[in-house]
Order: structure tokens, then C-alpha cells, then sequence
């Protein structure tokens, strides 16, 4: 290659990062004023009436925002494409909590206490946080617990009846049956058969994500290209061989499609489940909170909720890139 064609894509490259770091220095730029604007507010502007740390909240805003100012300011040094993608996001959230500030602490517009001030949050995790983190260590011990069983259930059960016609005979109707019915339905039934809130909470969960699991993972035996057995048998394969070499990775996507639908219905048990029966949990938590009418506590632990749900899914995200890096490039999710 000749020297000025080299010279001239070094120039094309460096022209091409300059560009891509524009863009971080002004997501991330913004983002750090705004957040320290915010922070600004939120100290300088008197509250309107007692509502908890507001110092330490303009502090939480204003750290924030140094963090966004210092990583723009080495983004010059070093690629940061995360902050690229962040940037207009972290942007709307401090828009969004200082109109939050604004209209519930400084100008009082939203009636109290049914809506807290972001302050009123923030004392709640400063003060309560050991029953937060024991509420929140009882709902994965559960949450975990029964989705695990219904996931294995729901799997085993999947893969028997899209491989054989005769367990299909038998299991199709009772899934026609007991399956479009809500889980929470069986709540009374579950508390008053299973001999602990917290055996019947399990089998309320397992049910929630049993069926979805099931469905999908016999769905997707059961699509499995009738070719892929052809060659395997021609081969020598076994019945066996059929089934877990062939049969369920070919099926593990429709698979992964079920326990992402399982996790959101088990959680929603989860939270019915903790604030009727189960005495422990973050629903447990959020029906403790509207009885003493602690709507700062109850928003605190819906935003743990929140949390903890994104984080499972995330979690299970992570897992399904894992054990389907062989089909990279082949699937588009």
C-alpha cells in the first residue's frame, strides 16, 4: 500500500474517533450541568416544611455530577462509548428529579403525604435500610426458590410432551385446564391446603412460571427441524443423543422466551403472595407501609422492587448470552 494512502486512513481513523468522542463530551457535558443544576436547587432553594436530608440529597446530585464532568473531561484520553449511550438518559433523570424537587419540596403543587419529596426517599433508605434489606433478602429466598422449581418443572414437563405423543395426550388438557387460570387465583386454596404461607407462596410462583416455560419449551421442541434427527440417526444417534443434544439446544431460545415470561408473572406473585399471606418480603414491606400510611417508605420500597426486578432480568439476559453463544449471528433478540 502506497505511504499516502496509510497516511490518509490514519487521518480518517482519527477523524472518525474525534467524531465519536463529540457526542460524549456533549451527552456528557449536559448531563453533568444539568445534575449540578439540579443540586443547586435543591440546596438553595428553601423546602417548604421539615422533609428530610435535604443537604445530603443536593450532595447525592452534585457528586453525580462531578463523576459526569470528570469522566467528559478523560474522554479525551480514553474511548467511553458507555457514556455515549447513557448520556441523553442521564440528561432526562436530572430533568426529572428536579422537577420532582420542584413540585412536591419547593412549591408544595402535589398533596402530602400521598406523594413524597425526593429527600422524604432519601431518609427512608438512610433510617430503614435493615428491614429494607431483610425485606429484600426474604423476596429473593422465595422469588428464587419458586422459580427455580417451576423452571425445572416447567422444562421437564416441555421437553416430555413436545417429544412424545402419548405424555402430550395426557398433559394437553390439563394444561388447557389449569394453566390460563392466574396463579393469584389459587391463593385462598394454596394458604389453606400447603402447611406454611411460605410452602404456598413457592407453589404460587412455581405455578407462575411452570406454565410459560412449558408451553414455549414444548413449542420449541417441538418446531425443531425434522432434518436435524434425519442426520443424527443416520449417524448412529441414540434416542437419548436426540433428545439433549439435538432436541433442546435447537429449542433453548423459545426456551429463554418462557422464563423471561415466567419471571415477570412470578414476581407479580411474589409481591400478591407477600402482601396477603407471607409475612416477610418487600410486599409484606409495601403493606406495612399504606397501613401506618408511610407513603415515603412504600414509594422507597416499590423503587427496590424496581431494582431488583431489572437486576433478575439482567441476570437471566447475561445467562441466556452464555449458554447461546453458539448461535451467535444466527438469532436476533
Amino acid at each position: 500500500m502506497p505511504t499516502g494512502a496509510i497516511q490518509a486512513t490514519g487521518e480518517d481513523v482519527a477523524d472518525s474517533v474525534r467524531a465519536t468522542r463529540r457526542p460524549i463530551w456533549w451527552c456528557g457535558g449536559v448531563a453533568a450541568v444539568a445534575w449540578l443544576a439540579a443540586a443547586a436547587v435543591t440546596n438553595g432553594w428553601p423546602d417548604d416544611g421539615d422533609l428530610g436530608p435535604t443537604g445530603r440529597l443536593a450532595g447525592c446530585m452534585a457528586v453525580i455530577g462531578l463523576l459526569l464532568l470528570a469522566m467528559t473531561l478523560t474522554s479525551r484520553y480514553f474511548a467511553l462509548p458507555r457514556l455515549f449511550r447513557t448520556g441523553p438518559w442521564l440528561v432526562a433523570l436530572a430533568l426529572l428529579f428536579g422537577t420532582w424537587e420542584l413540585v412536591s419540596a419547593k412549591l408544595n403543587l402535589l398533596p402530602r403525604p400521598f406523594f413524597a419529596a425526593p429527600q422524604s426517599l432519601l431518609e427512608v433508605y438512610i433510617d430503614d435500610w435493615p428491614r429494607l434489606i431483610e425485606s429484600v433478602a426474604h423476596s429473593l429466598m422465595l422469588l428464587v426458590t419458586g422459580y427455580a422449581v417451576g423452571a425445572v418443572l416447567g422444562f421437564i414437563s416441555g421437553v416430555a410432551i413436545g417429544w412424545s405423543r402419548a405424555v402430550g395426550y395426557w398433559m394437553h388438557p390439563l394444561l388447557r385446564f389449569v394453566g390460563p387460570l392466574p396463579a393469584t387465583a389459587w391463593l385462598p386454596l394454596a394458604f389453606f391446603v400447603l402447611p406454611s404461607s411460605w410452602t404456598a407462596g413457592v407453589f404460587l410462583i412455581a405455578l407462575a412460571t411452570g406454565f410459560p416455560v412449558t408451553v414455549l419449551t414444548w413449542s420449541g421442541v417441538a418446531s425443531v427441524n425434522a432434518a436435524y434427527y434425519d442426520v443424527a440417526r443416520t449417524l448412529g444417534a441414540s434416542q437419548r443423543f436426540l433428545i439433549l443434544r439435538v432436541a433442546i439446544p435447537a429449542a433453548m431460545p423459545s426456551v429463554f422466551v418462557g422464563l423471561f415470561m415466567g419471571l415477570g408473572g412470578s414476581f407479580a406473585v411474589l409481591v400478591v403472595a407477600e402482601m396477603v399471606g407471607v409475612k416477610a418480603g418487600l410486599g409484606w414491606y409495601l403493606s406495612w407501609a399504606q397501613g401506618w400510611a408511610a407513603y415515603s417508605n412504600m414509594y422507597a420500597a416499590l423503587i427496590v422492587m424496581a431494582l431488583m426486578c431489572s437486576g433478575l432480568i439482567s441476570v437471566l439476559f447475561h445467562l441466556r448470552d452464555r449458554l447461546l453463544n453458539w448461535q451467535k449471528g444466527l438469532l436476533r433478540w
